[in-house]
């Protein structure tokens, strides 16, 4: 069942995310031609207007193909003859409607689940921290930076000190009394310890929290969003210096298996169920931050396709093909459907020798 739910809630993500697309279209008066869930042959469809909706037989994905998107077309309502403002609103709303599923599922979680919430604010140590010593954090202090990155919630503070793991000492920016400090060289280490026959890492420090209420949960909620858009920074920032290799990387597959995973290792439904949630909220910011990178084929290399040819054009008082383009974002999407595939055998092989 948690398969299911997983794969259903993966392709309600994507629905969200071409729905972006095609409320943008229509508002733009930009034609729909197809508003399509899932890929494949049509198992329904029905023609209303313009445009043609269809459902297909294979549960994966799903498109908003938009008259003129790629091509030249005489068709007043194209893609091409709209505004680049609302071409740009257009290519922006998948992500900006991920973005906002993310946030709301955040939010149910959050509201559901949790009955106070940790700020990043010290409340004392324990026996083994190493920062009760002088000229280090004291209680009531109120971290705001490690190592130069800004920290929202303390999901951030552990995140930030995985990243820099190899290091010992760290950098911090704290408010103390109403003042920003700098602490140079604070000794943070993780230490294990042992709670319900479960081994945790702990960084010696106690975090306050706030009781929860309709604020603090809303408060919370865009903290730990920002936090996430963040650890995807993070992620590509590791990808790009090699910190972090392909078999790092996890695709649908594996992604279906962690939610199953955890799922599982849930007490009850209602538990497993918020942490699914959870999960769909983690995995909508990162498409919407993924999409908008720019990458062609992606709306980010879209977008940065929009720009550049609206500038050129403007210069140079000629109107660009856009087939050319249309070229440049089917080779990208040649080259991640091939890097989707080796990530999905190798999710395979790990499940399968696992």
């Amino acid at each position: 069942m948690s398969i299911i739910f997983a794969i259903l809630l993966f392709s309600f993500l994507i629905f969200v995310h071409e729905l972006g697309h095609f409320m943008a279209a229509k508002a733009s008066g930009v034609q729909v031609n197809e508003f399509a869930i899932f890929m494949g042959p049509a198992i329904w469809k029905k023609q209303k207007g313009d445009t043609l909706y269809s459902i297909r037989c294979i549960p994966i994905g799903g498109y908003c193909a938009m008259e003129g998107e790629d091509k030249e077309t005489e068709n007043p309502r194209s893609f091409q003859k709209a505004s680049w403002w609302k071409r740009l609103c257009i290519l922006l709303a998948g992500s900006v409607m991920n973005l906002l599923i993310g946030i709301i599922l955040f939010a149910i979680v959050f509201g559901c689940a949790y009955k106070s919430f940790p700020i990043n604010e010290v409340e004392d140590f324990t026996e083994c921290s190493l920062l009760t010593e002088a000229n280090t954090l004291r209680p009531g202090d109120k971290i705001i930076k490690i190592d130069g990155e800004r920290i929202y919630t303390t999901d951030d503070f552990s995140m930030i000190l995985f990243y820099n793991g190899n290091r010992e000492t760290h950098d911090l920016v704290i408010e103390r009394d109403g003042n920003k400090m700098e602490l140079s060289n604070v000794p943070i280490l993780p230490h294990e310890h042992t709670e319900d026959g479960e081994t945790y890492s702990h960084y010696g420090i106690n975090f306050k929290s706030v009781d929860s209420n309709i604020f603090s949960c809303l408060g919370y909620t865009m903290k730990r969003t920002v936090g996430t858009v963040n650890s995807v920074r993070l992620s590509l920032q590791m990808l790009f210096t090699g910190r972090a290799g392909l078999s790092d990387m996890t695709g649908p597959v594996g992604i279906v298996q962690q939610m199953s995973s955890v799922a599982n290792s849930s007490e009850t439904w209602g538990v497993a169920l918020l942490n699914l949630l959870y999960f769909g909220g983690f995995i909508a910011i990162n498409l919407s931050v993924m999409n908008l990178l720019p990458i062609p084929a992606l709306d980010g290399g879209r977008v940065v396709a929009l720009l550049l040819t609206t500038v050129i054009e403007a210069i140079t008082r000629k109107k660009l093909n856009p087939k050319y383009e249309g070229y440049i974002h089917a080779a990208g999407m040649i080259l991640l459907l091939a890097l989707m595939a080796v990530i999905l055998f190798k999710d395979i092989f790990v499940i399968f020798k696992g």
